[in-house]
C-alpha cells in the first residue's frame, strides 16, 4: 500500500492534475523533490509538447536523446541565492535535462554567473559537463517546455507547488531571489507570500533593477527580491540586457545574499 502524506491522502498518480499539490509538500529534501518533479505528467498539453519536441529534434541536435520530461532546479541545497526563470526551452533544458542548459539564454546566464564568481565555468552544455554553482540555485515556476514559451495560467497554477516546496526546502538560508522577467516576478511573489514573507500592497511592478526587501517573519530571515530582464535572445540581441547590466545585478544579489563574488562592485 502506498504511504499517505501529512494530509492523510496518498500522493496519487503522476498523471493526476493535483499530483504536484499532493506530492511537493511531502518531499523531505531537494533531491527527492527533483526526482518527483521529473515524474510529473499533470499538464496534458505540456506533456504532449515536450515529448513531441523530443521525438523531432532540430537538425543541429540530431542523435541527441532528449530528456523530454519536466526539468528540475539545479544548484546546491543550501543556496542563499535563487534565480527564477520562466520555463525550460524546447531544445535547451528539454533536451539536456538541466535548467538553462544548452540554449542561448543559458549561455548568457552562466557566463554572467561565472564572471561574478558564482559558477565554476562559463558554459553549460549538458548534464555531467562539470558545471557547479556556488551558493546559487536556478529554477523556474514551470518545469516543462511550453509551446511558444507561453504556459497558460492554469499550467502555472498546477506547477506552483513545486516552486513553493523548493523555497521551503531551501529554508532560512535563502537570502535573495532574482526573478528573470515579468512572468517569473508575478509567479514568485505569491509563493513567497504563502511561505510567510509579508508582501507590500500594492505589489511593486516588475522592472530591471527593482529591489523588494521582504521583512523577516515566521523564523525566516529578511529576503531580497530583485527583478531582471530575462536573458532571452530578443533582450540580449537588442541590447535591452547587456552582460555588464546582468553582471552588476547578479553581483548586487550575491552581496545581499552574503555570497562572495568577484564582480565589479563586490568590494
Amino acid at each position: 500500500m502506498e504511504a499517505s502524506g501529512a494530509s492523510g491522502r496518498p500522493p496519487g498518480r503522476a498523471e493526476d492534475s493535483d499530483f504536484p499539490a499532493r506530492t511537493a509538500p511531502r518531499c523531505g529534501g531537494l533531491a527527492e523533490l527533483d526526482a518527483q518533479v521529473a515524474r510529473c505528467r499533470a499538464c496534458p498539453r505540456l506533456v504532449a509538447w515536450r515529448e513531441h519536441i523530443g521525438a523531432h529534434p532540430r537538425a543541429a541536435f540530431r542523435g541527441w536523446e532528449y530528456w523530454a520530461r519536466p526539468v528540475p532546479g539545479f544548484g546546491p541545497p543550501d543556496a542563499a541565492l535563487a534565480v527564477v526563470g520562466l520555463a525550460p526551452a524546447a531544445h535547451g533544458g528539454n533536451r539536456t535535462g538541466r535548467m538553462f542548459t544548452g540554449d542561448a539564454s543559458g549561455d548568457f546566464l552562466f557566463a554572467a554567473l561565472h564572471a561574478v564568481g558564482l559558477a565554476s565555468q562559463p558554459t553549460a552544455t549538458h548534464r555531467g559537463d562539470g558545471l557547479e554553482l556556488y551558493g546559487v540555485r536556478v529554477t523556474a515556476p514551470v518545469h516543462c517546455a511550453p509551446p511558444e514559451n507561453k504556459p497558460t495560467p492554469a499550467e502555472r497554477r498546477t506547477c506552483r507547488p513545486w516552486l513553493a516546496a523548493e523555497v521551503a526546502l531551501l529554508g532560512p538560508g535563502l537570502r535573495a531571489v532574482v526573478a528573470l522577467g515579468a512572468f517569473a516576478w508575478h509567479a514568485l511573489l505569491p509563493v513567497l507570500g504563502e511561505a510567510g514573507w509579508p508582501l507590500p500592497r500594492p505589489r511593486p511592478a516588475f522592472g530591471h533593477g527593482v529591489e523588494l526587501p521582504l521583512p523577516a517573519a515566521g523564523g525566516r530571515q529578511e529576503l531580497y527580491v530583485l527583478g531582471s530582464y530575462h536573458p532571452s535572445q530578443r533582450n540580449t540581441f537588442t541590447g535591452l540586457l547587456t552582460p555588464a547590466m546582468f553582471e552588476d545585478l547578479l553581483t548586487r544579489a550575491a552581496v545581499l545574499a552574503g555570497l562572495k563574488t568577484c564582480g565589479r562592485d563586490a568590494g
